[in-house]
């Protein structure tokens, strides 16, 4: 048997075509096949009406867009990005002064030295509380609005659009929640970055924070809005992209098989 003629591209070139959709339903269905092949005949003192017994329900379990799923992933994108930010706080730190101050910083090894000799080791941790609260609270807004977009957007588009342009849907929910992330974070990050760079400012987000109002006012928070919105909203994006192709080829191999 020739296989190369059945072989098909692992990226697929149509992605916005009800091909893609008929290749997962053919998925299912063969699925749906092997599970009858495997399952017993029924037993002939079966009964034949249609009166099926419900399932039990399974405790512990979460509905979909319940209450009790948007709180679930509220919880989970305060620790999942709150924790590991605060982890990386050495690295953030001399990346910033790094910025900052090129010529005193000129590396990351460099940098952990400066910081160790002048600062010790505690040094290495200043500013890790607006670090874990502000992406903390951007964790919960991009997780939490990330999961309520996605089904706003699919409902107004109606079911046959939102399953053929699944993918925008997607990007199009990971900005906007991106977005209010972003109007949550920016206030730590301010404060984080001046606590920082600038030594003698404030020990942490206790005093930086009203030491940074009374100088620049509530707006001086938000003045790096637009370059974190910059930096964050494109990322989503390729982070949608590649998870979607990821997907693509899976299916793709597990339908070959």
């Amino acid at each position: 048997m020739d296989l190369s003629s059945e072989r098909q591209p692992l990226i697929p070139t149509y992605l916005y075509t009800s091909s893609f959709t008929s290749k997962v339903l053919n998925l299912q269905k063969m699925a749906e096949n092997s599970s009858s092949i495997l399952s017993p005949p029924p037993s002939a003192s079966a009964p034949k009406s249609g009166f099926v017994i419900p399932a039990p329900s399974e405790p512990g379990k979460i509905e979909m867009y319940s209450p009790q799923f948007y709180a679930a992933c509220t919880v989970g994108g305060i620790l999942s990005c709150g924790l590991t930010h605060m982890t990386v706080t050495p690295l953030d730190l001399v990346k910033c002064n790094m910025q900052i101050d090129p010529a005193k910083y000129k590396s990351i090894s460099s940098g952990f030295g400066v910081l160790f000799k002048e600062q010790g080791v505690r040094g290495f941790f200043r500013g890790w509380v607006p670090t874990l609260l502000g992406y903390s609270a951007q964790g919960a807004c991009k997780f939490g609005f990330y999961e309520f977009f996605k089904k706003y957007y699919s409902d107004l588009a109606g079911a046959e659009y939102a399953a053929k342009y699944k993918t925008l849907i997607y990007l199009a929910g990971s900005a906007s929640a991106e977005v209010i992330a972003d109007l949550a974070l920016c206030p730590f990050e301010a404060v984080k970055v001046r606590v920082q760079t600038q030594p003698g400012f404030a020990r942490g987000l206790g005093d930086g924070l009203p030491k940074f109002v009374r100088s620049e006012g509530a707006l001086g928070l938000y003045k790096g809005l637009v370059p974190l919105w910059g930096r964050q909203i494109p990322c989503k994006f390729w982070l949608e992209i590649m998870l979607f192709f990821y997907c693509c080829c899976y299916l793709l191999v597990v339908s070959s098989l």
